[in-house]
């Protein structure tokens, strides 16, 4: 199958402080790739990396098959994304957020596009403004804004938090559906592990800017090892090693 993200040899630094150090990451088409570490890990500077929001200092970034530092704008109008918490006009509703959002991307999306987006996070029927939203509102209008374009790949960070459990279910339902049937690629980084353990095809481990394992999720099932157990238990003490 192939790459969709092939990451090589990547080094980001920033103060004279190394921040990413010799990362090498691969995510093939379609699959669904769990990123996993500790608060302050790299999970999101390595994702604005991806997203040409942060410059690497050295390594490269291909996505598609392209160098992204070569092909930035072609690259990243096939890439949706949640970075850290989604930032909206205050005044608009739900709908006119994702109206105005494809007018700037300027792709042929319809108003049944626009609406089939909300329904599928749960905000369909909502008539209140952002400011009126909750962060577990703010997060499903982020996750709808990534899904409208009908990306190649989506770059997903922390993208349930604030969601109660049948709003995690729900996103757990979409991202499956977004990548079994239609082929879109995920990177997702979450700390709930359980939630990892239901959808991702392969994991990575990211600890103080290293990468330390890549495992697929099938090892671990046919192995009959939880994956909160084998991060806490095998990661963390290779971790302490470093």
């Amino acid at each position: 199958m192939e790459n969709i993200v092939e990451i090589k040899e990547l080094f980001k630094t920033i103060d004279k402080e190394e921040i990413l150090s010799d990362i090498n990451l691969q995510i093939a088409e379609g699959e669904i790739y769990g990123f996993l570490g500790p608060n302050g890990a790299g999970k999101t500077t390595l994702m604005k990396c991806m997203l040409s929001l942060l410059t690497i200092t050295s390594g490269s970034i291909e996505i598609f098959g392209k160098n992204l530092q070569e092909c930035r704008e072609e690259i990243l109008s096939q890439v949706g994304s949640i970075i850290e918490t989604p930032i909206f006009y205050q005044d608009r509703t739900a709908k006119e957020i994702l109206e105005i959002h494809a007018q700037y991307m300027g792709k042929n999306i319809t108003e049944l596009d626009i609406i089939s987006a909300l329904k599928m996070v749960g905000l369909k029927n909502t008539t209140k403004k952002v400011k009126e939203f909750s962060l577990g509102m703010r997060q499903r209008l982020g996750l709808a804004r990534a899904f409208l374009t009908k990306h190649r790949l989506l770059i997903l960070d922390e993208p349930i938090n604030g969601l109660d459990p049948v709003g995690i279910q729900e996103i757990r339902n979409l991202l499956l559906s977004l990548s079994k049937e239609y082929g879109i690629t995920i990177l997702i980084s979450s700390h709930i592990l359980s939630e990892i353990s239901q959808i991702a095809d392969k994991i990575g481990v990211i600890k103080n800017g290293t990468m330390i394992e890549q495992v697929y999720m099938k090892d671990l099932i046919q192995e009959n090892i939880d994956l909160e157990e084998y991060f806490m238990s095998h990661f963390l003490s290779k971790n302490q090693e470093l």
